[in-house]
């Protein structure tokens, strides 16, 4: 019998063969460091975008999960931070709570209207929604009222409507819808910044003039997110960021209050913002306060008219307080993952509308949590922005809810994409082998 040769590959030694160590050829097939790097970032954006059912199903009840989660902690810590003011207003505790869980039903039903509407059906909608929102913005100015010193709400019946808010959602869906008509022209700087950025420029001069800089800065970046998910070329964001920051030191040089905000912020004293400086600090004596498992739910101590508006711009400083450092991290990783959950949504849209539309909401919602929990932690100025889904306020709620609809309509395509699809018709009959 004849013995074939074992034949001797890269990675193995010949036996016998007296050399370097067996495990010297292991080691040479090691992949270097950036290799390794650059296969974890990789797996990072794999396991980001997802695949499979995760990009389906489980994102579908994520992003509805996370909202409804973070809705019933807005709920639970308005009835707490707002209990203490209520009573010594001479009202119930509950009132000002009662009306955030129906202005949630509200928003919730729309929410799962909105997540069985096709988008594209939406299109039609943009420009009127656009005009409207313009005119309520035109409209608070003359009759609005003002709440301090910002004149955003227009009152009807006891209920207050903030028309700014409804502007961020009518933008958002006005934005895909123009984008995705001219998307073959958006090469051309003047298709791609026209008439964008003079419809938000006039949204942002009207919120703006009602002494709001807070969603005007919110508005500005929904508008840079549509012009960025519709592939408009990154050179025209320099150029745009410039004008921006130009505009924001402007509006910020030619108003005391702010610039009072902003000192206030870098340490410096300023006589006309003491009010200010005591929330700012209120706020993070909150968060010291709370530790690791907090003082307890309904035990704050800084909601005794320490903290000014404790139920609505800085209710995560009360969160920190009662809930403590876990608490805050529930809250950051529900946002987190409404995050992830939103881009696996958006990253995989072919559709340029669909894409602006979703990338928009995600910068909207994201941005404006991001900005509201930087400023309660003393990381930005006190702008006056409320936290999504948990701040007070019906028209904020329900605007958001209606956006994760939208996200939702989206999830839903997905899902139905995803679904093997099943053959029309009767099966055939399989013929029996006779025997």
């Amino acid at each position: 019998m004849v013995s074939t040769p074992t034949r001797t590959g890269p990675g193995r030694t010949r036996a016998g063969k007296a050399g370097a160590p067996a495990g010297r050829a292991a080691g040479d097939a090691r992949p270097s460091l950036p290799s390794r790097i650059r296969s974890g970032m990789a797996g990072f954006w794999s396991t980001l975008e997802g695949s499979g059912k995760s990009r389906s199903g489980s994102t579908y009840y994520l992003i509805l999960g996370a909202s409804l989660a973070l809705t019933a902690i807005g709920i639970i810590m308005v009835l707490s931070a707002s209990s203490v003011e209520s009573i010594a207003a001479g009202e119930s505790p509950y009132s000002i709570a009662t009306k955030q869980g129906i202005f949630a039903g509200i928003g919730i039903v729309l929410m799962l209207v909105l997540s069985r509407v096709n988008v594209l059906w939406l299109k039609r909608f943009a420009w009127p929604a656009i005009v409207l929102a313009v005119a309520l913005l035109v409209l608070v100015l003359v009759i609005g009222k003002r709440v301090l010193g910002n004149q955003n709400w227009i009152e009807i019946g006891g209920f207050t409507f903030q028309p700014s808010e409804y502007a961020k959602f009518a933008l958002v869906l006005w934005m895909a819808t123009v984008l995705s008509v001219k998307a073959k022209l958006l090469d051309k700087w003047t298709h791609a910044l026209i008439p964008i950025v003079p419809v938000s420029g006039i949204i942002i001069t009207l919120i703006v003039l009602g002494h709001d800089l807070g969603t005007s800065l919110v508005v500005m970046l929904i508008m840079a997110a549509g012009l960025f998910f519709g592939g408009v070329n990154l050179k025209l964001f320099a150029a745009a960021g410039g004008v921006a920051g130009a505009a924001a030191l402007i509006l910020a040089l030619t108003s005391g209050n702010r610039m009072c905000r902003i000192t206030s912020w870098m340490g410096q004293g300023c006589a006309a913002a003491t009010d200010i400086g005591f929330q700012s600090e209120q706020g993070l004596n909150a968060l010291a306060s709370g530790g690791w498992l907090g003082v307890g739910l309904g035990q704050s101590r800084q909601k005794y008219q320490w903290i000014p508006e404790a139920h609505n711009d800085f209710i995560f400083a009360v969160i920190g307080e009662e809930l403590g450092l876990v608490g805050t991290l529930v809250v950051l990783v529900l946002f987190a993952l409404l995050a992830v959950a939103i881009y696996r949504v958006v990253s995989h849209q072919e559709d340029l509308f669909a894409r602006v539309l979703g990338g928009s909401i995600m910068a909207w919602m994201l941005g404006q949590a991001a900005i509201n929990m930087a400023m309660v932690a003393g990381l930005l100025p006190v702008i006056g922005v409320p936290l999504p889904f948990i701040s007070y306020g019906g028209s904020a709620l329900v605007m958001s809810l209606c956006g994760v609809g939208v996200v939702l309509s989206l999830a839903r395509a997905q899902m139905a994409s995803a679904r093997p699809s099943k053959p029309r018709g009767r099966p055939a009959k399989t013929a029996r082998k006779r025997t």
